[in-house]
């Protein structure tokens, strides 16, 4: 009678493992599937900002600083960057990208360009898409970190070497509110 107990004890060990485990990552691929889909759309920003910053760059030339920073950041491949690499450079092109809109603020004739009109409706769509992808990144990666750093699935987590991931977060500048002077 007490070998059918261990037995079905094992039998029922080895059901919650396999489950757990399966559960985990399924949950890994959501998160890896999430990002993929905000990545498209930080890929779109990425190759929007090189025309931005040359139709700002023709209307305030003395604002070198801002437009070498930006620059300086788009130098390495963004194919070949790691997920956190990705999310760091990300957030600093949003700084970068808010003091581009700052700038053109000071040029109205800027302000009336129909390249930079339309290069701002589509930054404010990738930024709309960014932000409804960051959102749904970040859920899934909750989802997966409370699997990993919970009792007992993360026994079956750090068996198997499951990792927790980044969350996408605003930076500092981001978390300030925006000042609007009339």
């Amino acid at each position: 009678m007490i070998l059918y107990i261990i037995i079905v004890i094992i039998i029922l060990l080895i059901i919650y493992f396999l489950v757990t485990y399966n559960s985990l990552v399924r949950t890994n691929n959501i998160v890896k599937e999430a990002f993929s889909t905000m990545d498209i759309y930080l890929k779109k920003r990425w190759d929007l900002i090189p025309n931005l910053v040359e139709i700002v760059k023709g209307y305030a030339k003395h604002e070198k600083e801002t437009f070498n920073e930006i620059t300086s950041l788009r130098t390495n491949s963004y194919n070949n960057m790691s997920i956190n690499k990705k999310i760091d450079i990300n957030e600093q092109l949003s700084q970068g990208i808010s003091k581009i809109m700052a700038i053109s603020e000071n040029y109205p004739e800027l302000k009336a360009s129909d390249n930079f009109l339309q290069l701002s409706k589509d930054f404010t769509k990738i930024e709309d898409e960014i932000a409804n992808s960051r959102k749904y990144y970040n859920g899934s990666v909750r989802i997966l970190n409370n699997k990993i750093q919970m009792f007992p699935s993360n026994i079956v987590a750090n068996i198997f070497g499951f990792k927790q991931a980044n969350m996408f977060e605003a930076n500092a500048e981001e978390k300030n509110n925006v000042k609007v002077e009339l």
